[in-house]
């Protein structure tokens, strides 16, 4: 079984992907850091986000298990990630790891749940269950400014918000795969939702998906 889950920065699609992942022992793919690692190796190399030919080049040799996890996680890296990932060649050498990650689950897993902002419509239209995660802006960027300030960042909120605003505005707007709901996908909104209540409610859809 595939599980797609999309959406925007700050969503929640994360916590929610792990969680549903952990529920059905399903390998779990974070196809954002696919592309903050690229990013990652952009700016490692002294390259601007914009040079698409080292973005290129970090992609194809781009080794998972080499990815720091925190290393991607930092501002910087967020903002470069969302650059890379509007490059189509980038997201052609990408696109062939994911589908293969999501047909053929490591470690011999009987499904795979994958996050990311176009899993549903481009990567696995074929999914079993799609859903997209999202809340309002406002609330996005307060979630990722607590996280932010907790690992020690100075960033007020309101610049948080206009990074994520920003972002949003690249994701959607972006040529190919741009961000947007599958139609077959299920909208969750999580702006009033408590992580449990959230959690509850995708698995009913889930369920439901697997007949």
């Amino acid at each position: 079984m595939i599980i797609a889950i999309d959406g925007p920065a700050a969503a929640g699609k994360g916590t929610l992907a792990r969680a549903i992942a952990d529920k059905f022992s399903f390998a779990y793919l974070d196809t954002g850091s696919l592309y903050r690692a690229v990013a990652h190796a952009v700016l490692l190399a002294g390259a601007e986000p914009t040079d698409e030919a080292v973005a290129i080049k970090a992609a194809q040799n781009l080794d998972v298990a080499q990815i720091d996890p925190v290393a991607i996680r930092t501002p910087d890296v967020a903002a470069a990630a969302s650059v890379v990932a509007a490059m189509v060649p980038v997201r052609a050498a990408i696109l062939q790891f994911q589908r293969k990650f999501a047909q053929t689950p490591p470690n011999n897993a009987k499904g795979a749940v994958l996050d990311g902002r176009d899993i549903g419509t481009v990567v696995c239209p074929e999914a079993d269950a799609k859903l997209f995660v999202s809340a309002r802006a406002e609330i996005r960027a307060h979630r990722r400014w607590l996280e932010l300030k907790g690992s020690g960042s100075e960033l007020s909120e309101a610049q948080v918000l206009a990074d994520v605003s920003e972002r949003d505005r690249r994701d959607q707007e972006r040529a190919h795969s741009p961000l947007k709901p599958a139609q077959d996908a299920y909208l969750l909104d999580t702006s009033d939702l408590s992580i449990e209540t959230a959690f509850e409610q995708a698995l009913t859809f889930i369920e439901g998906s697997k007949g």
